[in-house]
């Protein structure tokens, strides 16, 4: 099984979000979409959006992936990362990782 890193993880939540550059993405809009595309798509789900994508459309998804990737840079210093607290559970009785803001 190949592990992607972070940041491959979430420009690929994002590339498969309906997030557009005329939405002015705030920090917030960014991790709203994250959090929402992995939810009803999964890591593996959004992974294969990336690949049809390239597939289908090469030259969109290449300038699409290419804001993603400013997007996720510029927000770098906005996103969420995994505290030491213990996991919780989310009403649907998903358990979720306790996050903080980033410094």
């Amino acid at each position: 099984m190949t592990r992607l890193n972070l940041n491959e993880a979430v420009c690929e939540a994002l590339f498969a979000s309906s997030l557009q550059p005329s939405d002015a993405p705030t920090a917030e809009a960014v991790v709203t979409a994250i959090s929402d595309t992995v939810r009803r798509f999964g890591p593996a789900g959004c992974t294969g959006r990336v690949a049809q994508e390239f597939g289908d459309h090469p030259e969109t998804a290449a300038a699409r992936m290419r804001w993603i990737r400013e997007l996720a840079h510029e927000q770098s210093g906005s996103t969420f990362v995994p505290t030491d607290e213990p996991l919780r559970t989310h009403p649907t009785g998903t358990e979720l990782l306790a996050v903080r803001e980033a410094v």
